[in-house]
């Protein structure tokens, strides 16, 4: 039996969906040796992150050292909040140990406000921990080259004593191995009838000024917006697209559903959105949902809508999209590394941003031009609903990439990293 244990510091969702992953979906895989593989996890709350990123060895160190110094450990995968290198310093018997940081994020790619605390000291945790592993995986190739080109601008800004070769160190024992998308949303679009024929019947109606005429469809084209309330999700774009779709198309047959995480403090964009899209009667779901009913917005849905800054893979939308809505992205973050042009909005992306289009955005910033792209394509798949095909992705299901995880694993076991 392989003894692997499993390290996530700062236990978001995204971190808990995945370690759950590897115990639900690899526990009856076995190295090619035949030794089956059996799973150890361990975890801190996902709060107080500056604490939780730089006290996590010790938290472990002292308050778990009866687990860590319970068996020989043939690997450890800990995530990338992980302070390894001081970690293993504290525990001896793990110094050894074959190691993998996984990367869900990273710390040089996030969006700055006016309100971030700067410090380096989350940076360097991840620096030292990359350099202590002996594999480092990035759920996307954006992530990886954020990272590295961090690393790079950080090491140039230190004084003196910088060693030459510590980005190619990491470079060259770095992967791209995404986070694995569960067979239950994949489920939920074989039991869907294709958008295309679930938007086939449209009626006449009068056409909405500065607009080709087209059809109205028999239902609401649905967009879901699927994402945590926060600032890096850019809820002010989603406002500005939904304002131009009231000022330059008030005649569509839509419905928003709005839905994700919230916290103490929201946007005060959402308060502006809520209103425009009652007043419109374009609201469906508003908000946190249950899980059996946020599936059935899924299924239910047309579109996934996403107008984030932050998304180092972004499972929201995979999660959508594996339920048969086709994406409508800003050409930026991780979305260029999963879809084509055809789903994505802004540069290089879908070209639906006419001259009269352009001539309604009263201010010319890159966001306005964005929410006036994006809007347009919405109204694009109005004028041609046959139009919505979902992109495949059954690349990114845990049935296809589970046996990169075994490989993975085998490749630390046999030290052929």
């Amino acid at each position: 039996m392989v003894n692997i244990l499993v390290l996530s510091a700062y236990d978001a969702d995204s971190h808990k969906r995945w370690h759950q992953g590897l115990v639900r979906y690899l526990k009856d895989e076995a190295l090619p040796d035949g030794q089956p593989l059996n799973f150890t996890v361990l975890t801190l709350p996902a709060r107080f992150f500056s604490w939780r990123i730089r006290g996590n060895a010790l938290s472990w160190a002292l308050g778990e050292k009866t687990v860590l110094q319970s068996q020989k450990w043939d690997a450890i995968i800990a995530t990338s909040m992980v302070d390894l290198a001081t970690l293993k310093g504290l525990v001896p018997c793990l110094a050894s140990v074959p190691t993998c940081v996984y990367f869900h994020e990273n710390q040089f790619a996030y969006p700055v406000t006016l309100h971030s605390h700067k410090t380096i000291e989350p940076q360097m945790v991840t620096l030292y921990s990359a350099l202590a592993a002996n594999k480092v995986c990035f759920n996307s190739e954006y992530n990886k080259s954020t990272f590295l080109a961090g690393v790079t601008a950080l090491l140039k800004k230190l004084p003196d004593q910088i060693p030459q070769g510590v980005v190619e160190n990491i470079q060259q024992k770095s992967q791209v191995l995404p986070v694995p998308i569960e067979p239950e949303y994949f489920a939920l679009a074989a039991n869907t009838p294709p958008q295309s024929a679930a938007l086939k019947a449209p009626c006449t109606s009068e056409a909405p000024s500065g607009l080709k005429t087209f059809g109205v469809l028999a239902q609401p084209l649905t967009l879901v917006w699927n994402h945590r309330w926060e600032y890096d999700k850019c809820p002010e774009l989603l406002l500005a697209i939904v304002q131009y779709l009231c000022e330059t198309a008030p005649n569509l047959h839509l419905r928003f559903h709005i839905v994700g995480q919230k916290f103490r403090q929201v946007p005060k964009a959402f308060e502006s959105l809520h209103l425009l899209l009652t007043q419109k009667n374009w609201l469906g779901e508003w908000g946190y949902l249950p899980r059996a009913e946020y599936l059935a917005v899924l299924k239910n849905s047309h579109i996934v809508l996403s107008t984030a800054a932050h998304d180092f893979q972004g499972l929201a939308v995979m999660d959508a999209v594996a339920a048969g809505c086709v994406p409508l992205l800003p050409h930026r973050v991780a979305y260029p590394d999963f879809f084509s042009s055809d789903y994505l909005f802004g540069l290089g992306g879908i070209d639906t941003v006419t001259d009269s289009a352009v001539d309604n955005v009263t201010d010319h910033s890159a966001e306005s031009l964005l929410a006036a792209q994006a809007a347009q394509a919405i109204i694009a798949y109005c004028q041609a609903p046959n139009h919505l095909q979902a992109p495949n992705i059954d690349r990114l299901s845990w049935p296809v990439l589970k046996q990169q995880y075994v490989q993975l694993f085998n490749a630390l076991v046999t030290h052929t990293y």
